[in-house]
């Protein structure tokens, strides 16, 4: 069984929450990216009046991960200032997919700290790697 969100992960989503740069669409959005390592990775998203330039949240916790040497992902959590649960866009899954250990955990927690999860294959059941892992 999985392990459920620890507090600790849900309040630095919520601390970091903040920090989203959304001018255009209002969407704050946190990710924390796990590595096999156990190294939690923060990221949120970065919006720009040049769309789609932007940065998904997903993509910047990955982005912190590669550049402290990470190559793996085990687990990603979400949260945003929206009520419900949010997933990653398509861009994002393949993203996660590509450093994704096999049943590598999406989950995403509620303003309310309820949580769900879906593995990345659920989420992208026909990703594709172009590079052997």
């Amino acid at each position: 069984m999985t392990p459920p969100l620890t507090p600790a992960i849900a309040e630095q989503l919520r601390r970091v929450l903040v920090n989203a740069h959304a001018p255009y669409s209002g969407v704050h959005v946190a990710a924390a990216v796990e590595g096999v390592d156990g190294r939690l990775h923060l990221g949120v998203n970065v919006e720009n009046a040049a769309y789609p330039q932007g940065v998904c949240a997903e993509a910047s916790a990955i982005s912190d991960m590669v550049t402290h040497g990470g190559r793996a992902i085990r687990r990603v959590y979400l949260a945003s200032n929206l009520p419900g649960f949010i997933w990653p866009c398509g861009g994002c899954r393949q993203k996660i997919f590509e450093f994704a250990e096999p049943g590598c955990e999406v989950v995403s927690v509620t303003a309310e700290g309820e949580e769900e999860r879906h593995t990345i294959e659920e989420l992208l059941p026909l990703g594709f790697r172009l590079a052997p892992r």
